[in-house]
């Protein structure tokens, strides 16, 4: 049995402790969502659009496993504030509980979790960037997303 979630999703692409209660990855495995169930009441965040292509129907497995699964796509189109703002709302709800938080390969992971480290984490943008590279950030669209919604929102 995993002991954690990050044990759960260890093998999925870019698996990382992002935070205490954050872990983030890329496409994980059926076999990886049944072992996150076995780790604990755990949150399924997917930005995955619905219509990308997997080896799987990962909603569908989630649900019949017991996983909370919550599906907010982010791609070209929905690179705008009422994306990131539901990303947030999910993270900020979530409190202490574990959120496993992936997409295809954790790309989009590291920008839409800028706000997050920045805004509520307290991260400096240095700090917040550098850890997105770590998660998996590698786009620039997607890193310049996150900061300007942090250079809006930061109060």
């Amino acid at each position: 049995m995993p002991r954690s979630p990050l044990d759960a999703v260890r093998d999925a692409p870019n698996a990382c402790q992002a935070l205490p209660h954050v872990v983030t990855a890329g496409q994980p495995t059926a076999r990886q969502l049944a072992d996150l169930k076995e780790a604990g009441d755990v949150l399924v965040l997917d930005i995955r659009d619905p219509m990308e292509p997997r080896s799987f129907d990962e909603p569908v497995e989630a649900r019949t496993l017991g996983l909370d699964y919550i599906n907010i796509p982010v791609s070209g189109g929905t690179l705008d504030d009422s994306t990131l703002d539901r990303i947030l709302g999910v993270l900020r709800a979530a409190g202490e509980r574990d959120v496993f938080f992936h997409c295809a390969s954790a790309n989009r992971v590291g920008g839409a979790i800028i706000p997050y480290l920045m805004i509520d984490q307290g991260m400096e943008e240095e700090d917040a960037v550098e850890q997105a590279m770590r998660i998996g950030l590698r786009s620039a669209e997607y890193m310049e997303w996150g900061l300007d919604y942090v250079r809006r929102h930061a109060s």
